[in-house]
């Protein structure tokens, strides 16, 4: 729902100038109502979520430890995973786009790959 990619690279690759200032405003009226959409399904979502863990948590208060515990454990991988999509990539790709002579094309198409397959 909050994505927008597609609208905004419309608008971009528009070829007349004709009523420009009107489908900009258009777009930013389109995309501010997405967005607060999507932010006030996020909220509700979120209540429910905290209600749903604050009655797990009240029935069974045992598992409140191992529940903090492997919360804290998810949000910290959860931090570090993007780190992979980007970085393997990255060691390709940077010495075969710096390269004087254009000769490291095979480094370029391991970190295409890379990419699609992380």
């Amino acid at each position: 729902m909050a994505i927008s990619e597609n609208k905004i690279l419309e608008f971009k690759k528009r070829k007349h100038n004709s009523n420009i200032d009107q489908k900009k405003k258009q777009l930013e009226k389109y995309l501010h109502y997405k967005f607060i959409i999507f932010f006030i399904i996020t909220f509700i979502f979120t209540i429910f979520f905290w209600y749903y863990l604050a009655c797990f948590c009240a029935i069974y208060r045992n598992t409140q430890i191992h529940l903090i515990k492997d919360t804290i454990i998810s949000f910290g991988l959860s931090l570090l995973y993007p780190f992979g999509f980007c970085l393997f990539p990255c060691i390709f790709r940077i010495p075969s786009l710096s390269a004087k002579n254009k000769n490291r094309k095979y480094f370029y198409k391991t970190s295409l790959l890379i990419q699609k397959v992380i």
